[in-house]
């Protein structure tokens, strides 16, 4: 019963219920190895849950009776979905916490992922960012290995209004791709080399974060610290310079 989504006590007194049918508070406490005052407390719990009805007829005592054990599942299914609500509202927000924590305290977090799910969450984190996020993407592997995840990040991004400089090795791929880019959104400028990174990278809000794309290994890692970032904002911002645009 506990595994189906209610408290131990809670469950005593359905299964009592279940067991006995409609009872008065008085009858149930007797039964019970509970405190009265614990018991009556439970049955309000179990009434709000819709599990137990309390039957008031005027000038009478109230009659507590147990609803069929299907609603438990309504429950369990109820509680799964709010559970799910909460990951991904703690998912949108850990990014941020980690990062004042580590402002904060002045210590470095790094959170490391695999995956796609790990991928999902390292992209999403930057979706937080308040800055323009710097990138090195390569474009070719990212429309191989993850071309969903991408394009509803793109989507999430313009929605919120970030910005974003791309650095990218050029290819007659990236000349064809940049076309489809929103230039107000995305600056593009590529870099001379035929080696694919088959990495993406991203330099926002005083972290740093990178995801592998292989079809052996999948790794993602966000790196949440001051001097690291800076370090990594100095470099591409000369990189920048250097690169030749495309958009």
């Amino acid at each position: 019963m506990v595994a189906a989504g209610l408290e131990p006590d809670q469950a005593i007194i359905y299964e009592l219920l279940l067991k006995y049918g409609p009872l008065k508070a008085g009858k149930i406490a007797l039964k019970s190895p509970l405190k009265r005052g614990l018991v009556y407390k439970i049955l309000d719990e179990l009434v709000d849950l819709g599990l137990v009805i309390k039957n008031e007829p005027t000038g009478k005592v109230a009659v507590f009776e147990p609803v069929h054990p299907l609603k438990l599942k309504d429950i369990a299914e109820s509680k799964e979905q709010k559970l799910k609500t909460a990951q991904l509202a703690l998912d949108g927000i850990m990014g941020q916490l980690s990062s004042d924590y580590n402002f904060a305290l002045g210590k470095p977090g790094i959170q490391i992922f695999e995956g796609r799910e790990g991928i999902l969450k390292v992209a999403n984190d930057s979706l937080t960012s308040k800055t323009e996020i710097y990138s090195y993407i390569d474009n070719e592997a990212v429309n191989k290995f993850i071309p969903d995840i991408n394009k509803e990040y793109v989507k999430k991004r313009d929605r919120l209004d970030i910005h974003k400089k791309m650095i990218t090795y050029d290819s007659e791929y990236i000349r064809q791709r940049v076309k489809s880019f929103n230039p107000a959104k995305t600056q593009v400028r590529v870099i001379d080399k035929s080696v694919p990174f088959a990495t993406v990278m991203q330099i926002y809000d005083g972290k740093v974060s990178y995801f592998t794309l292989d079809e052996k290994r999948i790794i993602g890692v966000v790196i949440a610290d001051y001097h690291i970032y800076q370090m990594h904002k100095s470099l591409f911002e000369y990189t920048w310079e250097k690169a030749k645009p495309l958009n």
